[in-house]
């Protein structure tokens, strides 16, 4: 279960998925866009050799995903 967001800036607000073969490996929240993006650039290189990796960010305040990798066609 995820944070529930109370309107302001929330430390749980970017959420980071890393799913290889099918099922979730590793999971994490952050309250800034930026360290979240950050972190979505190392796991994309620390485990996008797993198989089926996929690795997504995604805004929990507005239900909005930022960045999958790899890029959807």
């Amino acid at each position: 279960m995820r944070p529930q967001s109370t309107g302001t800036a929330s430390p749980h607000r970017f959420h980071l998925t890393l799913t290889a073969d099918g099922r979730q490996a590793m999971h994490g929240w952050w309250g800034s866009e930026t360290t979240a993006r950050r972190k979505f650039t190392t796991w994309v290189g620390e485990y996008g050799s797993l198989p089926d990796a996929r690795i997504t960010i995604t805004d929990e305040d507005t239900d909005t995903v930022l960045r999958t990798w790899p890029d959807q066609p």
